[in-house]
């Protein structure tokens, strides 16, 4: 793939609509064109590179649900879509598990889960994705059980995975994506 600077300049004088390149990447920005795999040569693309990836995402956070344990977010929402960070089965007043069982764990993974997803302006019937980490994968069931109780039809795509250990040795984790 080449760029070339005379084909940029052209479509930028051409297209008024097309966005500056950052001076910042200097020369490389501006030698840019494009060639096919037969070697047809392609119109010149030009592109904005001006906004920033923190304008585009927003952290949710919620006292309803434990505090993120390291530098991440609870949430971040961005292009219509909540991500949800890996949920434990911790009270949030406590920051303690409720219990070593895996049900109660799981119970409260999935009321930390909603106060997440509500604090963000998404539910449980807006969840299109989930991720499930068991430290035994003979709890499969156990969390199924839980699980279908807080998602409507049609349940969200999901994946399963036993994990050689979780944070604070937690029996189980769950994280989310939801659209808005």
């Amino acid at each position: 793939m080449a760029w070339s600077a005379a084909a940029v300049s052209r479509f930028a004088a051409a297209s008024p609509a097309a966005a500056p390149v950052p001076a910042r990447l200097g020369a490389a920005a501006s030698s840019l064109s494009f060639a096919g795999a037969r070697g047809r040569r392609f119109g010149p693309v030009a592109a904005s590179l001006s906004t920033s990836a923190a304008a585009l995402k927003e952290a949710v956070q919620t006292e309803k649900a434990p505090a993120a344990l390291g530098p991440y977010s609870q949430a971040i929402k961005a292009n219509n879509l909540v991500f949800v960070s890996g949920v434990l089965g911790l009270n949030p007043e406590t920051g303690k598990f409720v219990s070593e069982n895996v049900e109660e764990q799981t119970e409260q993974i999935m009321k930390n889960m909603g106060e997440i997803l509500k604090a963000s302006g998404a539910s449980y019937a807006s969840v299109v994705k989930t991720t499930i980490m068991l430290a035994d994968l003979q709890d499969f069931k156990k969390v199924n059980e839980i699980y279908g109780k807080y998602f409507p039809a049609p349940a969200p795509a999901r994946s399963t995975y036993q994990v050689a250990a979780l944070p604070l040795n937690a029996r189980i984790e769950i994280e989310c994506i939801a659209a808005l």
